[in-house]
C-alpha cells in the first residue's frame, strides 16, 4: 500500500464495499519457503467481518490449514500509468494511480459439509450480476459429478481484524492538473478499467 496518508482517507465502510462488490483477489500466507499466493474468488459479509472463500484441496495454503493461518487478501481495483506530460506543470515525474483493498485477518478450514452451500451462494452473487440470463444453479449438474468435484475443493473462513485501502487518485495535485490527468487517463490509459479510474480522479479533491 502506498504510504502517503493523503491516498488512505476512505473510511472502512467504502473500503469494505468496494472488496465486497469486486470479490476476488490475491490471497496471501506466509510459509517456511516464502509467500503463499492464490487468486480466489469470496464473499464478503454484510458488517465485513467474514470472508468465505474456497481453495482447490491440494492448494499448498490449503495443506497447510490445519492450523489457523495469518493471512491478507489484496483486492485490486482501476489502475493507469500517469505520463508527467498531461500535469502541464513543469517537473514532474511518471507515476501509477490506482486502488487497493487489503482485508488481513486469520484463516480458518471449514467443515466440508459446509463446500455445497458456499458454493451455491458464490454463484448466486455472481450470476445475479448477470441477469437477466438465468442464472446457473448446483442443481444442473449430475449429482454424482457435483459431489466428486467438490471432494476435491475445500471451504475457508477469513475473520477480517484490519482493513485498509489506498486510492491514489492524484489528490497530491491541484484539481485543474488532477483533471488533466484524468482526461490522459481517459484517452491514452495504460492498465485496467482506465476509464473507471479516469472517472474516480474526477471525483476527488485536489490539493489547494
Amino acid at each position: 500500500m502506498h504510504p502517503n496518508p493523503i491516498f488512505h482517507t476512505e473510511d472502512a465502510q467504502r473500503n469494505l464495499a468496494y472488496a465486497r462488490e469486486r470479490a476476488f483477489g490475491v490471497l496471501a500466507v506466509n510459509a517456511p519457503d516464502g509467500p503463499h499466493i492464490s487468486h480466489i474468488p469470496f464473499l464478503l459479509s454484510e458488517d465485513g467481518r467474514t470472508a468465505e472463500l474456497h481453495l482447490v484441496r491440494s492448494n499448498p495454503i490449503a495443506r497447510a490449514l490445519k492450523t489457523p493461518l495469518r493471512c491478507k487478501i489484496a483486492v485490486s481495483g482501476p489502475d493507469s500509468y500517469i505520463s508527467p506530460d498531461w500535469y502541464e506543470v513543469l517537473d514532474q515525474v511518471p507515476t501509477w494511480n490506482y486502488v487497493a483493498v487489503h482485508l488481513s485477518g486469520e484463516l480458518t478450514l471449514q467443515p466440508q459439509d459446509n463446500m455445497h452451500d458456499l458454493l451455491d451462494r458464490q454463484s448466486a452473487f455472481f450470476e445475479d450480476q448477470l441477469l437477466p440470463k438465468p442464472p446457473w444453479l448446483t442443481r444442473k449438474m449430475t449429482p454424482d459429478v457435483l459431489h466428486k468435484m467438490m471432494r476435491q475443493i475445500v471451504p475457508c473462513r477469513l475473520d477480517v481484524t484490519g482493513v485498509d485501502g489506498t486510492w491514489k487518485l492524484s489528490q497530491n495535485k491541484p484539481d485543474d492538473v488532477r483533471m488533466r490527468a484524468a482526461d490522459g487517463v481517459d484517452a491514452y490509459g495504460i492498465g485496467t478499467d482506465p476509464r473507471v479510474l479516469a472517472a474516480l480522479m474526477r471525483g476527488v479533491s485536489g490539493a489547494k
